[in-house]
């Protein structure tokens, strides 16, 4: 719940102050605490009690002299270096102690929070982004009495502004950005025997009705009858089905400028004949990182319903190994018909995405990006800190790239050109090879996947290093990061 009011009230469980290092543009709201206190803060301040540096966090006890029991200062530096994503991280840690302390209910002093020349919207939709996010716990399926941590679900901005309903507005807008994470994390969090091709394929149907989407469940028979070889070669050693996923949100009177989200939906990878090491395979419940951004998306569009048209599409299956699994120098023939030589099972992702990618034009998209936990060279390659990108079309990247930035989940555009095709189309026997070599291993996999985006702008988006990181940070506790989310999201909105 969100309220926005002019005074604080006694059942405001606390308040919430945040500090520039600018003393000269402290807010009102200071100076009058600093009155109430008998000029007490200036003191703390001084002695470092409390802090205006970034991300610093400060708690006092009031002990009657405002109607609030506690105050939490918040640093946030100095003013000119302040960004959105660092906004986002100071409130990130801001919610985490609220969230440890116990606290269901706060006041914040929003116009202590106004910076440099950004709106007064984004800082609200940057608070409960950060909000949603910061304090997200996964349903764990531990047998003790633990008991999950209490959250905020109370939230007010005691404010000067005018601006009620643009703020509130960019309230829910926050709150819908931080709850398509948490879907994604969810999602990925959940081991494989839990989450089936189809069991995501009921998720996504649930996803449809709550927020209105047409939704498409082709099933093996179907996959058989198109001729979506690719993705039925990686399901051959499998006892689960495969699941060809369709959701379109339409938000236009016309179904055209169609942007077409394609997300890997492998739901464990062994790696078939091609087999993971032992010490490779914990944690492939996660390679279908991709998939869960698409529907993180999805959740976030249908939350927030923009005047765009979106088809999303999820290949899904399991890699796995039988006597009927597919096989290095097996030859298959894919959706778009071109042929492939399969030099190594465990580059399924990019069959998958191949079969996905000429669906989605099949349903007249005309951007393709793809999301895919593609490589583990991604991984070596830039770390958990950046998401590796390729491109056909620097426009369209661009503009993709800005709203990444945006969301606070930065891209590095790696190449493509005509020698990385080339590698790609090296095959006696067949139009492509699925690994043609070791070398630029990130740029094969989605060099490997243009080719079925072949005109269409696209851009292929590896997040092997982002998906999972391996400590609790501001944004959240260690594991799924939700990433590409909010990202797809934000690009849609602005479209």
């Amino acid at each position: 719940m969100y309220t926005i009011r002019k005074t604080l009230l006694e059942q405001d469980e606390a308040l919430i102050v945040g500090l520039f290092h600018e003393n000269k543009n402290q807010q009102p709201i200071y100076q009058l605490l600093n009155e109430q206190f008998d000029d007490g803060l200036d003191s703390y301040v001084k002695s470092g009690d409390i802090s205006n540096n970034y991300k610093s966090v400060s708690k006092i006890l009031t002990y009657g002299k405002i109607t609030v029991k506690r105050v939490y200062f918040l640093g946030l530096g100095k003013k000119k270096e302040l960004t959105q994503t660092k906004l986002k991280q100071a409130f990130g840690k801001l919610f985490q102690l609220l969230q440890k302390d116990g606290l269901t209910q706060a006041a914040i002093a929003y116009d202590s929070f106004s910076f440099g020349e950004t709106k007064e919207e984004l800082t609200a939709k940057a608070m409960t982004e950060a909000m949603v996010m910061a304090t997200y716990q996964f349903p764990h399926y531990k047998t003790s009495n633990y008991q999950p941590r209490k959250v905020i679900d109370d939230l007010v901005l005691i404010t000067e502004e005018e601006k009620e309903e643009d703020l509130l507005q960019s309230l829910t807008v926050g709150e819908a950005f931080g709850k398509g994470a948490n879907t994604s994390r969810y999602l990925v969090n959940l081991p494989a025997n839990l989450l089936t091709a189809n069991d995501m394929a009921e998720f996504s149907r649930t996803l449809a009705e709550e927020h209105g989407f047409e939704e498409e469940i082709l099933e093996k028979e179907d996959l058989q009858n198109l001729g979506m070889g690719a993705l039925l070669a990686v399901n051959q050693g499998s006892k689960e089905p495969p699941k060809m996923i369709v959701l379109k949100y339409q938000g236009r009177t016309e179904w055209t400028d169609v942007i077409g989200l394609i997300g890997k939906g492998i739901t464990y990878d062994t790696g078939g004949y091609s087999i993971k090491s032992k010490t490779g395979m914990p944690g492939m419940k996660g390679d279908m990182g991709g998939a869960a951004a698409v529907l993180g998306a999805m959740d976030i569009i249908g939350r927030l319903k923009p005047a765009q048209n979106v088809v999303a599409v999820i290949p899904s299956t399991d890699n796995m190994i039988s006597g009927g699994a597919f096989k290095p120098d097996d030859v298959i023939t894919s959706l778009s018909g071109k042929t492939i030589e399969v030099l190594n099972t465990d580059a399924e992702g990019r069959l998958a995405l191949a079969d996905g990618l000429t669906y989605a034009k099949h349903h007249r998209a005309q951007k393709l990006i793809d999301v895919a936990t593609l490589t583990g060279g991604m991984v070596t390659a830039l770390g958990e800190w950046m998401t590796g990108a390729m491109t056909n079309d620097p426009g369209f990247f661009a503009q993709l790239n800005k709203a990444s930035d945006e969301a606070g989940e930065p891209m590095w555009l790696l190449p493509y050109n005509e020698d990385y095709q080339a590698q790609v189309r090296k095959s006696s026997v067949a139009d492509l090879n699925n690994s043609p070599t070791r070398k630029a291993h990130p740029i094969m996999g989605g060099a490997f996947v243009a080719e079925f985006a072949e005109g269409t702008p696209w851009v292929h988006i590896d997040i092997a290093g982002t998906s999972v990181v391996e400590s609790d940070h501001d944004l959240g506790p260690k594991g799924p990061t939700g990433v590409m989310a909010r990202t797809l999201a934000n690009y849609i909105l602005k479209a």
